[in-house]
């Protein structure tokens, strides 16, 4: 940073090393250079100042296009001083004493370059339309612009080289920028509702698939269901035939046992009752030829067994002797058959 102390009669300087410094006294150069040390009488000496660093120096203008539509142009120009002695010939970049109006020279610079950009970036829109700055004039003016500044022959003489030029921006009115991003905004909306109903369409489907799937899972499971049912219920049928069948056969078994049984039974009965007949026979026939005394005395035998005990029994003369009339009065007769 520049330095100056002030002394009577005598002030001492002390340079930057960003600052070409040139030392007039009485018109001629005494001192010039970066980073400079040295002492001077201010009664008669003037100190000029130039940076040697690079400068951005930002500008901004309108322009119409040839549709007739304003358009605003942001660009941004790099420079530098190459001829400090001639830039502080030509332009003001005096060191002043303290309370004095500062410098005028970075002003100047910039109106000159501000003014060259203007004019040459008005003659290029001028003959484009509005769709086609908005398209292709950042790079068509970055280029114009960097030529025509580097050939332009005030800046050649006053010693400032341009570095590079960067056009930022290219833009139209607001309401018109608004009109113009509409139909790509609709456009962006409609692709953003179209991937919406797509999204939902897709879910849908997926949904669709899912219950086709539930309702083709719960078909196969009635199919499976209802072959089970109908499994179940040819093994119950068939269960119960069987069952129906070893019961047939059971009462057929039983029905012949039975029937066996009571065949047995009634061939038993028959041989014991024609036992028994035969054994009456007999004793009829062994009973036709006995006399009748006989025949009463095995009566009363028969008799004797059916009666029950008698403890006491008294025969009295009278019954007695009426037994033994009744005995010898039927015998006669029967002697005379």
């Amino acid at each position: 940073m520049t330095s100056i102390k002030r002394y009577p009669w005598m002030n001492h300087f002390l340079g930057s090393p960003t600052g070409y410094v040139v030392h007039l006294q009485r018109g001629t150069v005494k001192h010039q250079g970066v980073g400079q040390a040295f002492w001077y009488r201010p009664v008669n000496s003037v100190l000029s100042e130039v940076p040697v660093d690079d400068q951005e120096l930002p500008t901004l203008f309108h322009a119409s296009t040839l549709d007739f539509q304003d358009v605003s142009v942001q660009a941004n120009v790099t420079y530098r001083f190459i001829d400090p002695v001639s830039v502080s010939s030509r332009l003001d970049f005096g060191l002043k004493p303290a309370g004095s109006a500062p410098a005028a020279g970075k002003e100047q610079v910039a109106t000159i370059i501000g003014q060259l950009c203007q004019s040459h970036a008005i003659d290029l829109i001028a003959t484009t339309t509005l769709a086609e700055a908005l398209s292709h004039g950042v790079s068509r003016l970055r280029i114009v612009l960097t030529e025509s500044l580097r050939a332009d022959t005030r800046l050649k003489s006053t010693g400032i080289e341009i570095l590079g030029v960067q056009v930022l921006a290219v833009q139209p009115e607001s309401d018109v920028e608004r009109a113009l991003q509409t139909p790509v905004r609709e456009q962006l909306q409609a692709e953003a509702d179209r991937a919406v109903y797509e999204r939902r369409a897709l879910a849908v489907e997926r949904e669709r698939t899912i219950s086709e799937n539930e309702m083709a899972s719960q078909i196969e499971l009635a199919t499976r269901r209802e072959q089970l049912v109908g499994q179940e219920g040819a093994n119950a049928r068939r269960t119960a035939t069987e069952r129906a069948a070893a019961e047939l056969i059971n009462a057929q078994a039983t029905a012949e046992r039975q029937g066996i049984s009571a065949i047995a039974e009634a061939s038993q009965i028959r041989l014991v009752g024609e036992a028994a007949a035969a054994r009456e026979s007999a004793t009829m026939e062994v009973y036709r030829g006995m006399d009748q005394a006989t025949l009463l005395t095995l009566a009363l035998k028969e008799a004797a067994g059916s009666l029950p005990n008698i403890g006491n029994l008294t025969i009295t003369p009278d019954l007695l002797s009426g037994a033994l009339a009744g005995l010898f009065r039927e015998t006669p007769a029967n002697a005379g058959e």
